[in-house]
C-alpha cells in the first residue's frame, strides 16, 4: 500500500484557499497588463499630455513589454505554488523569481498606503493620470497578499524544517566565515545609501536632482522613511542568522526580516537605477550621481545580503536532510 504526503495531497487538489488565492494573485495582474499592452499598442489612456512616457516611444515599449514578462512570472509563480509539478521544481529556480517579486511588491505594500495616509501630494506635472496609480497600486498589494500567502504556504510544505526551532538551536559551524564578513561588509557598505535616505528624510537636498527638490513632498518622504524601514530589516535579519542573534526567537522571524529586508533593498535600488538610466527630456530631473551610487549601492548590498541568506538556506536544508 502507498501513501501520499499531504503536501502533495495539497497541491493536486489544493483546498478552497489556495484556489481563492490563486484566482485572486492572477486577477490582480489583469488591470496592470492591460494598460501596458493598451500603451505598446499605440493608446495613451491614463497618460496626460506633455507627458515624459511620450518622449521616447521606442524605449517606453521596450519597458512595457519587460513589465507585462515581469507580472506573467506573478501568473506562473501562482500556477507553480498551486500545482504538484510545483513540487519538483528546483529551488533556486523559484526562490529568485520569488525574491525579486517580495523585493518589488512589499515596498508598494507599505509605501502606497503610508503615502495615502500620510495625505498624497501629486506632482505639479503628472506623468500619469491619479487613477492608473489607484488602480495599478491596488492590484499590486493584492498580488502581494495572495502571492506571498501562496508561497508561504507552499515554502510550509515543502521546507518547513529549514527554519524549525529557535536562533539559539543553529549550529555554530553552520555558516563558513566567508558569510559572515560578506554580512558584515555590506551592512557597513549599506550605512552610506542609508545615510543619504536618512539625510533626505530630516529634509537635506544634497545629491538631489532640482527636478526633485522641487517636487518633494509627503510621498517623497514617506518613501524615504520606507526604504530605511527596509534596511533596517535587511541588516537585523541577517545578521541575527550569521551571529545567532536574539538567541530566543524562532529561526522563521529573522529569515523573513532578512528575506524581505534584502529583497526590499536589492531589487528596489536596481529598479530606481535602472529608471535613472532612462532619457529624461527635461535636465532638471536627471538623476545626480549621488542619487545612481545610492541605488547601485543598495541593489549590491541588497544581493549580498540576499547570498547570505541563501548560503543559510542551502547549508540548514542540507543539515537537516
Amino acid at each position: 500500500m502507498t501513501t501520499t504526503s499531504p503536501a502533495l495531497t495539497a497541491m493536486t487538489r489544493p483546498g478552497p484557499t489556495r484556489r481563492i488565492l490563486r484566482a485572486l494573485a492572477i486577477a490582480s495582474c489583469v488591470p496592470y497588463v492591460s494598460l501596458k499592452i493598451a500603451w505598446v499598442s499605440g493608446s495613451r489612456v491614463g497618460i496626460p499630455e506633455g507627458s515624459a512616457l511620450l518622449n521616447d516611444p521606442g524605449l517606453m515599449a521596450a519597458l512595457n513589454l519587460m513589465t507585462v514578462l515581469m507580472d506573467a512570472a506573478v501568473v506562473v509563480l501562482a500556477l507553480l505554488f498551486t500545482q504538484r509539478w510545483g513540487m519538483a521544481v528546483k529551488a533556486w529556480l523559484l526562490a529568485l523569481p520569488m525574491w525579486a517579486a517580495t523585493g518589488l511588491l512589499a515596498p508598494i505594500m507599505v509605501g502606497y498606503p503610508a503615502q495615502m495616509a500620510a495625505g498624497h501630494s501629486a506632482p505639479s506635472e503628472p506623468f500619469l493620470d491619479e487613477w492608473v496609480f489607484t488602480v495599478v497600486y491596488s492590484g499590486f498589494i493584492v498580488q502581494g497578499l495572495s502571492l506571498g500567502t501562496l508561497f508561504a504556504l507552499y515554502a510550509r510544505d515543502r521546507w518547513s524544517r529549514v527554519w524549525r526551532g529557535r536562533v539559539r538551536d543553529l549550529s555554530p559551524a553552520l555558516l563558513p566565515p566567508v558569510v559572515r564578513v560578506t554580512a558584515v561588509a555590506a551592512s557597513v557598505l549599506l550605512l552610506v545609501p542609508s545615510a543619504l535616505h536618512a539625510l533626505w528624510l530630516a529634509g537635506s537636498t544634497r545629491g538631489l536632482s532640482a527636478g526633485l527638490i522641487t517636487e518633494r513632498g509627503s510621498d517623497f518622504h514617506v518613501l524615504e522613511a520606507v526604504r530605511l524601514l527596509f534596511v533596517a530589516a535587511a541588516v537585523a535579519g541577517v545578521l541575527m542568522l550569521v551571529f545567532r542573534l536574539g538567541r530566543s526567537l524562532p529561526v522563521k522571524a529573522p529569515l523573513a526580516l532578512a528575506w524581505i529586508g534584502s529583497g526590499g533593498v536589492g531589487c528596489w535600488g536596481g529598479w530606481l537605477l535602472l529608471a535613472a538610466l532612462v532619457p529624461q527630456s527635461d535636465p532638471a530631473d536627471e538623476p545626480t550621481a549621488v542619487m545612481e551610487l545610492a541605488y547601485a549601492g543598495e541593489m549590491i548590498t541588497g544581493i549580498l545580503l540576499a547570498g547570505c541568506v541563501a548560503v543559510f538556506l542551502r547549508r540548514r536544508a542540507g543539515r537537516s536532510a
